[in-house]
């Protein structure tokens, strides 16, 4: 009797933790992002935050950080006529989205739709990537351009308990003149409490 009282007690403690497992969800990811314009793959990391808000939507606020990518160059030189240099391209791309994610379902898979806005910025940075030209990338996007951003996305997460992981793709519409259109992808893990 004293172990049912024990487990009737250790399960009325436990359940209004499992319910109140889904209110807000911190991850990290690795991204890829590939500007249409100049055909160049970018990859970096990014963190993303959600509170949710209503029963089956989410309300998500992330940035990432691409960094620099090598790209090859072919040249004819009479001497050496198979020659390729690798160049540093010194572009890094900043990206910062918020928006909401409608859920579909209750189980340990289910699929999303999210619609972001926010801003990126593209910069040259000559300096090698590092946390510190993260933070001083954040801290001067109000003296370097910065454009708007639209994000439509769909994806799927998966958890067990209140750990989990995430699949997402979508198209990442930047407005500099006109409305260029780029391929994203993210996945990484992220915890529910």
């Amino acid at each position: 009797m004293k172990r049912v009282a024990l487990l009737l007690f250790v399960t009325g403690w436990l359940m209004p933790l499992a319910k109140a497992q889904d209110h807000y969800q911190v991850g990290g990811y690795g991204d890829y992002f590939r500007i249409s314009q100049t055909k160049t793959n970018m990859a970096g990391l990014g963190a993303r935050v959600g509170y949710k808000a209503f029963s089956h939507v989410m309300l998500e606020g992330e940035m990432s950080y691409d960094f620099e990518q090598a790209f090859a160059e072919g040249f004819t030189n009479p001497s050496n006529p198979s020659s390729v240099t690798f160049v540093p391209s010194n572009l890094r791309v900043l990206h910062g989205l918020f928006g909401p994610k409608i859920v579909a379902g209750h189980g340990a898979i289910r699929p999303f739709l999210t619609l972001k806005g926010g801003f990126i910025n593209f910069r040259l940075d000559a300096r090698n990537p590092s946390f510190s030209t993260f933070v001083s990338s954040v801290n001067n996007l109000r003296a370097n351009n910065v454009s708007g951003t639209l994000y439509p996305g769909a994806g799927l997460e998966g958890h067990i308990g209140p750990v989990g992981l995430r699949l997402e793709a979508g198209d990442e519409m930047y407005f500099a003149g006109s409305a260029h259109h780029n391929a994203r992808l993210a996945f990484g893990p992220f915890l529910r409490f």
